[in-house]
């Protein structure tokens, strides 16, 4: 797996935004600055509290992954954002699909049972 990382270019047009927002930020008075500190911080402290209430719901530590790659193209495509939920316990069967975690990765991988092998 790898994981493409891209790249932010400062255009022209990108530096002059910044330095619109800064100096819209740089002209608000203490009063309403605050006010947008806390809009923020409301905004950012409710996608947490929304991702813990996931992870109490779903039973898992990651409850939402992006398909990656395009081994899982008939089912899901790139890109598609999945849901997971604590699945069956139950015995595995080829078609199942599994979610794992391999050791020193942080992303779980989401994969097709292809073939069960028995000992």
């Amino acid at each position: 797996w790898r994981l493409a990382l891209a790249r932010l270019r400062l255009t022209q047009g990108t530096m002059d935004k910044l330095q619109d927002m800064y100096h819209t930020v740089r002209s608000m008075d203490r009063r309403k600055a605050a006010h947008q500190l806390i809009n923020l911080g409301m905004v950012v402290l409710s996608a947490l509290m929304i991702w813990k209430g996931l992870i109490v719901v779903t039973s898992g530590e990651a409850p939402v992954v992006v398909v990656l790659s395009g081994s899982m193209e008939t089912a899901f495509k790139r890109g598609d954002i999945l849901f997971l939920m604590g699945g069956s316990t139950g015995p595995l069967k080829a078609g199942d699909i599994v979610v794992f975690k391999v050791k020193g990765r942080d992303i779980p991988i989401v994969h097709r049972v292809m073939e069960i092998h028995v000992k």
